[in-house]
């Protein structure tokens, strides 16, 4: 059985174990509000997920750009303290990968879609309107992740949500429920491939004494 330590093995390895093994995660669509060029950002990232419901707060991990930089969306949220985080589903893959593209500060990833923004109510940032699942948070607390060599390599933002948009066809009001095979979410796996949601079935987790995450 294969076993690797990390500190013996190249970045890109590194990463391709990881990303190959810790699948599918779950895809942060952040619009972010670049202040100083007067536009929207948007974005998606996959290191990312819920840390807590109380407080309710996501985690978004932002890799910074070859040259050490801050990309975008990092940039953006730290300088603004808002965000408004979109869960993508298969009818807009192909349009939130067209966003991932590396364009320059003043451009909006946003041009390179037919997707269309709608007005917020916590934040200033507006929302993608096709989402059907859109969270506008505030930035909690900005933490720049190190390398072993000092390096600052990804910025991880805590945001604490502060409104939960759905869209009615993805939540059942009467028995307050979210629809997930309404919903379509799509995960992220290695390289290029993603997933949709497959097959679903339950299992019944053991009652123990304080419960559980």
């Amino acid at each position: 059985m294969p076993i690797f330590d990390p500190q013996r093995l190249d970045n890109k390895l590194l990463y391709k174990l990881m990303t190959g093994t810790i699948v599918p995660r779950p895809v942060a669509w952040v619009t972010s509000f670049a202040s100083g060029h007067g536009i929207v950002n948007a974005a998606p990232f996959s290191y990312f997920n819920m840390v807590s419901s109380d407080p309710p707060l996501l985690a978004v991990s932002v890799a910074r750009r070859a040259d050490g930089e801050m990309k975008d969306t990092a940039r953006n949220v730290t300088d603004t303290g808002e965000l408004v985080v979109q869960i993508c589903d298969e009818t807009l893959v192909e349009a939130m990968n067209r966003t991932a593209a590396a364009l320059p500060p003043g451009e909006s990833e946003l041009a390179l879609t037919n997707l269309s923004l709608t007005g917020s109510e916590a934040v200033s940032v507006p929302g993608i309107k096709e989402a059907k699942v859109r969270f506008e948070c505030r930035l909690e607390s900005h933490l720049p992740i190190k390398a072993d060599d000092g390096r600052v390599t990804h910025d991880l933002l805590l945001a604490r949500v502060l409104r939960i948009v759905l869209d009615e066809s993805v939540y059942d009001e009467e028995r307050q429920y979210i629809d997930t095979e309404a919903l379509r979410p799509v995960g992220r796996l290695a390289g290029s491939e993603y997933a949709g949601l497959g097959r679903v079935f339950r299992v019944e987790r053991p009652v123990q004494p304080g419960g559980g995450t």
